[in-house]
Order: structure tokens, then C-alpha cells, then sequence
């Protein structure tokens, strides 16, 4: 099979360049990556429906023949329409075609021809438009349909894919030895590509579809793994003395049981460890993460190393840098902040500094991770926001020492069966307590038709002195119309609803400092009132704020709206989410009253994975994580079962570089090479 990845797909018949170009387009560049090239969806041809049975709306596929010749017409605009009907013994249907000139020579009169596609109302009655169809003489089969792209449809690419099943070898070097297979009762390799492009049956599907989604978790999943072994060389870091409860006498408030708990999962792994911690923080908004940071640096400098503290964005930076300072002030920590709008004579000031080793802690942005940037005896790297720094950017940092300890800290709660795939290379430990000064915040969901009470209630919370912020209308992150719809949005409230309040925009064409720049007045309280387009930064901290208002709530996942959410809530008063929708679907109403009634992040993060999946947790995909082709991490049992394997793998052959293990280990390294990674050296 690696044979047929470096075959081009131009030795396959009827695939010149431009096809071979069109086929680049999709990422098929080979062979082999053709055979990998998994159908989207399928089209059930293997059961019929009679036509007297077929429901509106319906997806179906019939068996008729075609009463009469196709006839065409042209409708508005110039478009080509082409009817006819088809019959069984039950009854008959309309058929609808447009645009398409060739369809009179492909559908005979008196041919008997299976049809499959949705069932419409039109003027006479059940129709069903743009079927795709066979003669009925070719028998019932489930068809694979593709993703496409322009000048490639998806029947041109079965038939190449047909060519390119014929080329498989009749002994495949199987990723799962047959131990294995037998143990967890999966097909051989072989079968599985094949029934998964042309499955015999709905059964055989399944079959396939198992064995390849697990094929692709195990080989992530043990890929993790050694990543994480990869990282835990040595430690150049030796922690004699665990100085938590001295940190915590310097506080003016008490930790709570779930922070207490981390710290000390941090100590136990620095202090009793030959290798050095990494380890995740996963807490939900306001839940302390920072705090617990804090006491772990406190260690690490009161054994005589320096710490680092990396945040995405200078607003962030600068934040944090208040934070640690206050909760060291009774302290003889000494520490700075280093971000690329310091002066250079500054910045020059602060790394000699830190290379004389003078300053113990450090906060700041990208600026820590350059070349001129070097630390005297580096001893902890913690990094703020996990899905914004990608695993390039903390081993960056992680190398200005001698395998220094990593935290890692996380406001966007993951369920559990992701987590151990997402971070398989980090150690996890949870805050799931909130401290007892935080008050929930309420949310509720109303309608456009209730804005000038919106409006009202956020004009009464500036009027005793709070801020609010309005998320607007989301259209797709990055286009440019959202960008234009919040500037109306804002022009319009500046002008008419809150002409006599301070309004401030930011949105993602913005450049970082016009953003970063709004974002600092917005904290200064110089705008009482902020429009964003999606996300707000994540984490900014405006004690002030007690009112945010998400319109078109039902654009978001669940977990996008707890993290905006989470921009109120983080002073002393009463705060408040308001989520507009006028969505009246049931399913839509069921994930927004899932907000209404919760502020438990890993509970909505259980919610979200159950109703859209995992793309709410990533984002841009800066995780690190490799592309995958065929497993769904909302897939809870095929997580657990890959989980399984791996683990019986690791039992039973105990180094992936065993002889037996040989394609498996191949999998993983063309895997994890997507992402820039050399698990396995």
C-alpha cells in the first residue's frame, strides 16, 4: 500500500494534468491518497420505496419507468427546465431537471431506471428534482458520494477510485496486527477500503467504517503519547521544596479545594518527577487559574529558577502582569513585562535583566519566544489560553532552558473523552470549583422583538456606572459583510439608541494594535458600551462589565457562547447574558435553553459535543493536532474504543517500534508529519 502513495494519480486511466489538477484541489495528489480519500455521505440505492409510500420531504430511492419523453422549456432568467414522469404499480412522479441539455439523451422512454433524491411539492403535485438515476438493470448497490470540487463530480470520482482499488496489493502490510484484530473484532485492512468506498451492504459499511475510525484514533492516540514521552527527557530542573502553603499565607483570600488540588498535582509532578511537568490546567472562566500559576512559580523561584508567563495578546499580557504583581507584592519576587510595544531601550533593559538573572518572573507576549530573548536558569514556562499558542510556540519557549516544566492553562472546558485525545500530551488537572465570591451570571433568551427592552436594561446598568458589551450578528468569520454589519450596527446605535454614550468597535480586520487599542479604552472605561464581531478576546478582564448581548445566538456552539459569556461576571456585581434569537426550530431552542439553565462550562461542553461536534472547542485549529479523514471526536463510544486498543497495544507489545508494529508505527509518523511533528524518531 506505501508503494501507492508514490504513484501519481496520472497513471490511473482518463486522469491527464487537468484533471490531475482538479484532483490537487481536493488534496489527491496519489494513488494511495486517492484510496484514502473517503466518501462524505452515501445514497441508499439498496432499498426501494414505492411511490404511493414517499412522504414530502423525504429522502428516497424508487424504481420506475419513464411514462414519457422528456420535455424542455425555458423559465425566468433563461434556465432550461426539463420534465417528465416516471411509474410503478403504485402510482407515478414527476421528475424535474434544470440546466442540464444533455438529460434527453440519457433517460429513454419505456426504461425502467432507478431514481434517488428528495421529494418536493411542486404545481401538480410530488416531484422530485435533480434525482441522480441508473438503469435499473445495474441492481441495488449503496453509492459513495464524494466531496467535489468545480469540473470534478462525484460519479468521476468513484470510477477513479474503482481503478485505484484494483491496484491494491493482495497482501497488505495490515496497521493492526492480526492479534489484534481478533481481539477487538475488526476486519482486516483490505476489506475495510474497499467496503468503505463500495460497501456490499449497510452491515459491511459498518464493519469498514469501525475499522477505519479506529485505525485513525489509536494511531492519534498512541501518536499523543509519544509525543508526550518525547517531551519528558531528563529534567534539568531540580525542585527540592514544595513552597505552596508559604504562598498561600500571602494571600488575602483563600483558595479553594479544586485549586488547592491542582497546585499540589503540580508540586507532587515537579518535586517527586525525574522528568520535567506538563501539565494542563482546565478551568472554567473565573474558576482561579491564574492564582494557582502563580503559587506554582512561586515554587519553582523560591528554589532558585526563573519563571515565564507567555500570554496571546499585550492586553492579556499587561493584565496578568497586574495580577502576579499584586499577589507577590508582600513577596521578594521580582518581576517585569516584556511585549513588542515597550520601547526598544526597554526591551534591551528587561533581557539583560533576565539573562543576568535579576528578574525572577516574567510576563509577556511573542516576545519571549525571539531569538534575543534568553533567560539565566530558566525554570517553569506557563502559557495562557492553550488553543491560541500551537505546540511549535510552547516548545519555542520550553527551549530558552534546560528542559524547564511546562503549565499549560485553559478557560475552554473539553469533555473528558476528547481531552485525552486533544492533550494526550499533557497531564490534566481539573478546577471545577468556582471561588465562593462569584456570583452565577443570568441568562436569558429573547427575541428581536423585545430590543428596545434590551436596550433599556443595558442603558440602566451604564446609568449606575457598569459597561455592557454587543456580539453582533455573526456571518461566517472572516468575511468581510460581518465586518460591515457590525460597523452599521455600531453607526447606527452611536446614533440613535446610546448617542449620549461612549461606543467603542472592534472587530477582526482590525489591526492588532487598532484592536488592542480599543480593547484598553473598553477596560478603561472610556467606552461604556462595546460592539464586537464574534469573539471577543478571550480573557480580557473588565471587572466593570455586567451585561453582554449575543445576537443571532444561534450561530454559536454552546461553547462559544459560554466563553463570551464569560467576559461578564468578573466583579463584584450582578451580571447578566442575553442571548437574541428568533430560530423558532425546536432543536435550536433545546442547545440555547441549555445556556439558560447552566453556567457549569464542562456540562455545556458535554451538551456541545453531544449536539455539533468538536469544531467549537478549536478554532483555528492551533491545538497542533493532525487533520483527520474519517473519525468524528463527537464519536464518544469510538473514542473509548481506540482508547482501549491503544492501551491493549502498549500491554501487549510494549514499544510501538516492535517489528509487529511496523505499519502502525509508519501510520503515525505519516500522521503526525501533517502537523510539522517527528513523533518517532
Amino acid at each position: 500500500m506505501a508503494s501507492l502513495f508514490n504513484m501519481p494519480i496520472t497513471s490511473l486511466s482518463g486522469i491527464g494534468s487537468k484533471r490531475a489538477e482538479l484532483f490537487a484541489k481536493l488534496g489527491v495528489k496519489s494513488v494511495g491518497d486517492l484510496i484514502c480519500f473517503y466518501p462524505r455521505t452515501y445514497e441508499d440505492w439498496s432499498s426501494v420505496e414505492k411511490i404511493e409510500n414517499l412522504q414530502y420531504g423525504g429522502i428516497y430511492c424508487i424504481k420506475g419507468i419513464l411514462a414519457k419523453p422528456i420535455v424542455d422549456s425555458r423559465i425566468k432568467g433563461g434556465k432550461l427546465l426539463s420534465k417528465t414522469t416516471v411509474y410503478d404499480e403504485t402510482g407515478s412522479l414527476q421528475i424535474v431537471f434544470f440546466n442540464n441539455r444533455y438529460i434527453s439523451s440519457m433517460l429513454s422512454c419505456g426504461t425502467e431506471y432507478f431514481f434517488y433524491g428528495r421529494i418536493t411539492i411542486g404545481d401538480y403535485g410530488a416531484q422530485m428534482i435533480a434525482p441522480t438515476f441508473s438503469p435499473a438493470s445495474a441492481g441495488l448497490r449503496i453509492t459513495p458520494v464524494y466531496k467535489q470540487t468545480s469540473g470534478l463530480v462525484s460519479k468521476t470520482i468513484a470510477n477513479c477510485v474503482k481503478q485505484a482499488l484494483r491496484l491494491l496489493p493482495k497482501n497488505i502490510n495490515d496497521t493492526f496486527p492480526e492479534q489484534v484484530r481478533k481481539s477487538f473484532d475488526l476486519c482486516d485492512l483490505c476489506c475495510a477500503l474497499i467496503n468503505i468506498h463500495f460497501p456490499e451492504n449497510i452491515e459491511m459499511l459498518e464493519t469498514a467504517r469501525k475499522r477505519l475510525v479506529s485505525e485513525e484514533l489509536v494511531v492519534l492516540n498512541l501518536g499523543m503519547r509519544n509525543l508526550r514521552e518525547h517531551t519528558r527527557g531528563v529534567c534539568g530542573i531540580k525542585i527540592m521544596q514544595d513552597y505552596s502553603k508559604e504562598f498561600e499565607s500571602l494571600l488575602p483570600f483563600t483558595l479553594t479545594n479544586a485549586q488547592k488540588r491542582a497546585v499540589s498535582d503540580c508540586c507532587r509532578d515537579m518535586v517527586t518527577k525525574t522528568s520535567p511537568m506538563n501539565r494542563l490546567i482546565q478551568g472554567d472562566v473565573g474558576s482561579g487559574k491564574t492564582a494557582v500559576a502563580a503559587s506554582v512559580c512561586y515554587s519553582v523561584i523560591k528554589n532558585g529558577y526563573q519563571a515565564a508567563f507567555m500570554a496571546p495578546t499585550e492586553i492579556l499580557a499587561r493584565q496578568h502582569y497586574s495580577t502576579f504583581s499584586k499577589l507577590f507584592e508582600n513577596s521578594d519576587i521580582k518581576t517585569a513585562l516584556l511585549t513588542g510595544s515597550l520601547k526598544e531601550s526597554e526591551k534591551k533593559k528587561i533581557r539583560q535583566s533576565l539573562a543576568d538573572g535579576e528578574i525572577d518572573l516574567v510576563i509577556g507576549t511573542h516576545a519571549l519566544i525571539t531569538d534575543n530573548t534568553e533567560f539565566f536558569n530558566l525554570g517553569i514556562a506557563v502559557t495562557d489560553e492553550q488553543h491560541r499558542f500551537g505546540v511549535a510556540q510552547r516548545a519555542k519557549l520550553l527551549g530558552k532552558g534546560q528542559n524547564p516544566h511546562l503549565l499549560v492553562m485553559s478557560a475552554t472546558p473539553i469533555p473528558r473523552t476528547l481531552g485525552l485525545i486533544v492533550f494526550g500530551d499533557l497531564d490534566i488537572s481539573v478546577i471545577d470549583e468556582l471561588p465562593p465570591s462569584r456570583k452565577p451570571i443570568k441568562t436569558v433568551l429573547m427575541n428581536t422583538s423585545q430590543r428596545a427592552r434590551i436596550y433599556n436594561f443595558i442603558r440602566s446598568e451604564i446609568s449606575a456606572g457598569r459597561q455592557a458589551y454587543i456580539v453582533c450578528p455573526l456571518v461566517e468569520e472572516g468575511e468581510l459583510d460581518n465586518v460591515a454589519a457590525a460597523e452599521e450596527y455600531a453607526a447606527e446605535l452611536m446614533l440613535k439608541q446610546f448617542s449620549d454614550i461612549p461606543v467603542g468597535i472592534v472587530h477582526g480586520h482590525m489591526k492588532a494594535d487598532e484592536k488592542e487599542a480599543v480593547m484598553s479604552k473598553f477596560v478603561a472605561n472610556e467606552y461604556s458600551l462595546l460592539v464586537a464581531t464574534t469573539v471577543i478576546e478571550v480573557g480580557v478582564d473588565v471587572p466593570n462589565a455586567s451585561v453582554i448581548v449575543i445576537e443571532n445566538a444561534e450561530r454559536f456552539g454552546l461553547s462559544q457562547l459560554h466563553q463570551l459569556r464569560g467576559r461578564v461576571g468578573r466583579g463584584k456585581f450582578q451580571s447578566y447574558c442575553i442571548l437574541v434569537s428568533d430560530n423558532s426550530s425546536a432543536i435550536t431552542r433545546q442547545r440555547l435553553e441549555v445556556m439558560c439553565l447552566t453556567n457549569d462550562g464542562f456540562k455545556i461542553a458535554d451538551e456541545d459535543l453531544k449536539m455539533r461536534g468538536p469544531g467549537d472547542f478549536f478554532g483555528e485549529r492551533q491545538h497542533g493536532l493532525p487533520q483527520l479523514s474519517i473519525a468524528d471526536f463527537a464519536d464518544t463510544k469510538s473514542l473509548e474504543l481506540s482508547q482501549k486498543i491503544a492501551d491493549y497495544i502498549m500491554f501487549t507489545y510494549k514499544d510501538i517500534r516492535s517489528d509487529e508494529l511496523r505499519p502502525l508505527k509508519a501510520e503515525i509518523v505519516k500522521l503526525f508529519e501533517q502537523g510539522g511533528h517527528n513523533t518517532l524518531n
